[in-house]
């Protein structure tokens, strides 16, 4: 049986993607007025309603009947749904997952990311590397949930400014972390956003990015690794680059770059760069 690779765009995966990918639309909403992520909004156009707007948006999960569809579809298809879902953590949409799957016993696998943006979206790609290798639907669903403790995410924000919006910090500690230009690090840990430090400047930032990077097992450039950005460019991202050199040199001719949607865009703002990779696996670790 074919399989069906099903995530949400919380993955910041946009078309054009492969054929066996369905990606379900987050909702967000600015002022009242509901846009489906990456469907009528684009990233760029959420960034500009971002960056203009006065308020923050909203994001609302899937809910358990679009899962459910896209489940039915599939097997209507002849395909085995395979769901990989942003972390249960941050969002209800693993769970709006699970209850779909109940409706097919057996026939419909879900598997909880946990993570988000591009870390989400490397364990979607190791999936379809999977199924290139011809594992069954069951046994992609088992290696993802193994080999997904082997993802980190690391970020660097440009301003505390969307998290004091969010309600997230308070406004004087973001008063104070924009006069003393306070660039904080923050990872994906156990499903959760967690503060790794803060530096003052980019180039500091940076710094302290590749030190939090090699504090790891090393990149895996044997599986997905991507790098992301979020807002109008992608030029904080491309002085990062340019710092971080020595993590990729020797390893690959051209780093694989996408933008940050509005899922987490919502609450770091434009500005941000972010690295996912799989480091390198224990030496007691099964790898396919």
């Amino acid at each position: 049986m074919k399989i069906r690779i099903i995530t949400d765009s919380a993955s910041d995966i946009l078309r054009p993607h492969r054929p066996e990918v369905t990606v379900l639309p987050m909702t967000v909403t600015f002022g009242g007025r509901q846009f489906l992520d990456g469907v009528d909004l684009t990233h760029r156009q959420f960034y500009e309603k971002l960056i203009e707007g006065e308020d923050l948006p909203t994001t609302s999960q899937i809910n358990p009947a679009a899962f459910e569809d896209a489940f039915r579809g599939a097997l209507e298809a002849g395909e085995t749904p395979v769901a990989v879902v942003l972390s249960s953590r941050l969002s209800g949409t693993y769970q709006s997952a699970c209850i779909a799957a109940e409706a097919f016993p057996g026939r419909a696998f879900v598997v909880d990311s946990e993570n988000a943006a591009i870390g989400e979206r490397i364990l979607v790609e190791r999936a379809l590397e999977l199924l290139d290798r011809g594992l069954d639907a069951g046994a992609i669903a088992a290696q993802l949930e193994t080999e997904k403790r082997d993802i980190r995410l690391v970020a660097l924000l440009d301003t505390l400014e969307y998290l004091k919006r969010g309600g997230r910090i308070p406004a004087s500690v973001a008063l104070v972390g924009g006069l003393l230009a306070i660039k904080p690090v923050v990872a994906v840990q156990n499903g959760e956003v967690a503060l790794l430090g803060k530096a003052r400047g980019s180039k500091n930032g940076n710094n302290l990015l590749v030190r939090e990077i090699e504090k790891t097992n090393g990149v895996d450039f044997s599986r997905p690794y991507r790098l992301g950005y979020t807002g109008l460019d992608d030029s904080l991202l491309q002085k990062y680059i340019g710092d971080s050199r020595t993590l990729w040199a020797g390893h690959t001719d051209a780093l694989p770059i996408c933008t940050v949607g509005g899922t987490i865009g919502t609450h770091v703002g434009p500005g941000a760069v972010a690295v996912a990779f799989f480091q390198r696996p224990a030496a007691d670790t099964k790898m396919l």
